[in-house]
């Protein structure tokens, strides 16, 4: 067995042999030549790891299969079916097919279920969109034997890997909400793929560099629905002026907890989203938020991993900062 009990991969044998992933590939394929030496290492690992190389492995390094897989925790929601898109956008402009396996938890059961799924196809390559905890975890069950690349808001080290950078954009609007004269912002939290994502980490350093307060969390579900009764709870304290939602359709469902309230958005409690959903603009008031280019995404994330399958720029990572879209949900507090 490799480390920690798991079934070998292609990365244990390289290890112990001492010789590069490529050389081990060269050695299962035979279609380059490799020193004797270097061979009888190579076999020599292969026999005391008991190592058995996938199907996926071995198209793979034989450069015949033209199918990609993404591992999402949702299909459905704005955000993952956009990053979808481009990825299959992307692939059929390279030739490539995309199949898609959806992990519905985070838990140990399913993840395998899934990883399982995956791994048992012949594959060139393998996205996992890491927004939420059961692509994380999906992500930290792949093994090294297929090319991985990660799109995510937050960096993952040791594996290609695209982002958006929430961090950074979700910090730019707090201090755009502080700079109308509010005198902090609260926040409504999506369930974030680690402890702290980073639309959570740039909201409170931005309060944190203002000397702001920094109210507790509101912790929502992915239901639109899980706003409502936080945006009357919101509404029922005098000293809210400001919130910052995780993503729009959350911020849709404050917005009408607020008003079921009796207050008023923006004149009362400005409210703000992050992803441009397409309804944002036509919501009333319109909302203000950060127009994260998912398709964009899916992109960059599929050009990582082409460059992953021929063995070029290993380990690259890709970064792109969202823009603030300012619109009418969002003004001077007591306007």
């Amino acid at each position: 067995m490799g480390k920690a009990g798991r079934n070998p991969t292609i990365s244990d044998v390289a290890e112990l042999a001492g010789v590069s992933v490529p050389t081990v590939s060269r050695v299962l394929t035979g279609a380059v030549k490799v020193s004797p030496a270097k061979r009888a290492l190579v076999e020599a690992a292969i026999a005391e790891l008991n190592y058995r190389p996938s199907a996926a492995a071995r198209v793979l390094v034989s450069r015949k299969s033209r199918t990609i897989a993404v591992i999402a925790g949702n299909t459905s929601r704005y955000g993952y079916a956009e990053t979808i898109r481009g990825i299959e956008i992307a692939a059929r402009a390279e030739g490539y097919t995309v199949m898609i396996a959806v992990v519905e938890s985070a838990d140990d059961e399913e993840v395998d279920r899934a990883v399982s799924a995956v791994q048992t196809q012949t594959l060139a390559g393998i996205v996992v969109l890491k927004f939420d905890p059961p692509g994380a975890a999906a992500l930290r069950k792949l093994g090294a034997d297929v090319p991985r690349v990660a799109l995510s808001g937050t960096r993952e080290t040791g594996v290609p890997q695209a982002v958006l950078d929430e961090a950074a954009a979700a910090e730019e609007l707090t201090e755009y909400l502080l700079g109308l004269g509010h005198r902090t912002v609260h926040h409504v939290r999506v369930p974030p793929s680690r402890r702290v994502d980073g639309r959570t980490s740039g909201w409170r350093r931005a309060l944190r560099k203002a000397d702001a307060p920094v109210p507790p969390v509101h912790d929502a579900t992915w239901e639109p629905l899980s706003g409502v009764p936080i945006g009357r709870a919101l509404a029922a304290d005098p000293e809210v002026t400001a919130v910052f939602c995780g993503n729009d359709e959350i911020a849709m469902g404050v917005m009408r907890g607020i008003v079921e309230a009796g207050r008023r958005v923006p004149e009362d409690i400005s409210v703000a989203g992050f992803d441009d959903h397409p309804l944002a603009e036509l919501w009333s008031p319109p909302l203000t938020t950060v127009a994260q280019d998912f398709a964009a995404l899916g992109t960059r994330g599929f050009q990582l991993l082409l460059e992953s399958m021929n063995d070029e720029g290993a380990g690259r990572y890709s970064s792109e900062r969202p823009k603030i879209v300012y619109r009418a949900s969002t003004a001077a507090p007591g306007r």
